[in-house]
């Protein structure tokens, strides 16, 4: 019995498959390869030194699911497939709302289909919206203030419906506040296309001069500096919550979600400052205006899951910045570095 790891080949996607492997799970993947490359595959199987199937495939292709379906014994799923970036959203909407939501309905078809009933679903804070304080909990008001973020809300709905719908499933959904950092290995990290639209490998690529500046999006907010807070969570933590929602839908149906974050918030400013302790270099930034669909503050209350899932983040906003800077210094130009240094 395998678990399948859609949008494989992610950023959070190669740390998920990797902490399956070590937990030595069976894994089937697969991406379409539109927001991460095939070099990445590689990686994972170099750094957890085992062989899995992957395939490149479509989520809103049906021919495609149900091939992947029939040549595997797929126990559960962990969907992490997706458009995610809040700023595209707002402009191409319709892409997302098709993408993301069609491609999900999909894959629930064709999981129903082939009697998979047990699903960890990739949601995200950006659900909750703007909100009057701070730890957000799970039953906090859900407002999502964007596109993507209304994706994500729409896909919870679909998955309650389902729920009470077929009470065979299993379903648990985790909201990521903000995953950054990188593998220890430094094999393994974020290589987005074109600039970067999260702030730490845009800052990364700052410090080791791909890029000459960095854009701060907003300078007053209502927050002691100025600039947005956010709850950012170590790419490798995240992927660990991972494992144990995938023990929970395994060990019994119903439906459940959690926050996954630190619940600690830090600060554009106070993330650079933590760049330039580690790399010793000073980050140059620009301070420019708020980008639409963004919140002044968010960061998770994330006892639910420490509690019921027995999970709880253990890495520090130090150790996320020194990761990420070994990821961007080993592979300066993302996942294409040692592709090119082959060719």
């Amino acid at each position: 019995m395998a678990v399948l790891v859609t949008g494989g080949s992610g950023y959070i996607g190669v740390h998920v498959c990797v902490e399956l492997l070590n937990a030595g799970y069976d894994i089937v993947a697969f991406d379409n390869f539109v927001n991460s490359k095939p070099e990445a595959v590689n990686r994972i199987r170099q750094v957890s030194g085992k062989e899995f199937k992957f395939y490149s495939a479509d989520m809103t292709n049906k021919e495609e699911l149900e091939s992947i379906f029939r040549e595997n014994n797929i126990e559960a799923v962990v969907h992490l497939a997706g458009l995610k970036a809040v700023g595209e959203s707002i402009g191409d909407p319709l892409r997302y709302y098709s993408n993301n939501i069609g491609g999900t309905l999909t894959l629930l078809e064709t999981m129903d289909k082939y009697g998979v009933h047990n699903l960890v679903f990739s949601s995200s804070a950006t659900v909750y919206g703007t909100q009057s304080g701070v730890p957000i909990a799970e039953d906090t008001t859900l407002r999502a203030t964007n596109p993507y973020g209304w994706t994500k809300l729409m896909v919870e709905d679909i998955l309650r419906d389902l729920q009470v719908s077929n009470p065979e499933w299993g379903i648990v959904i985790l909201r990521y506040f903000n995953p950054v950092g990188a593998h220890e290995s430094g094999l393994m990290g974020e290589d987005p296309s074109g600039v970067p639209s999260n702030l730490s490998p845009f800052i990364s690529q700052v410090a080791v001069g791909r890029l000459q500046e960095l854009l701060v999006f907003g300078s007053d907010y209502p927050t002691p500096d100025g600039t947005g807070i956010r709850d950012y969570i170590h790419i490798v933590d995240l992927a660990n919550g991972h494992l144990r929602a995938i023990e929970k839908v395994l060990q019994e149906p119903g439906i459940d979600v959690f926050n996954l974050g630190t619940g600690n918030g830090c600060s554009v400013l106070e993330l650079i400052r933590a760049f330039e302790q580690v790399s010793g270099k000073s980050i140059p930034y620009k301070l420019v205006g708020r980008r639409p669909g963004d919140v002044a503050i968010s960061f998770a209350d994330s006892s639910k899951a420490q509690k019921v899932l027995g999970w709880r983040a253990e890495r520090s906003i130090l150790q996320m910045c020194q990761d990420t800077l070994r990821w961007q210094i080993n592979n300066p130009q993302g996942y294409m570095t040692l592709a090119s240094l082959h060719s």
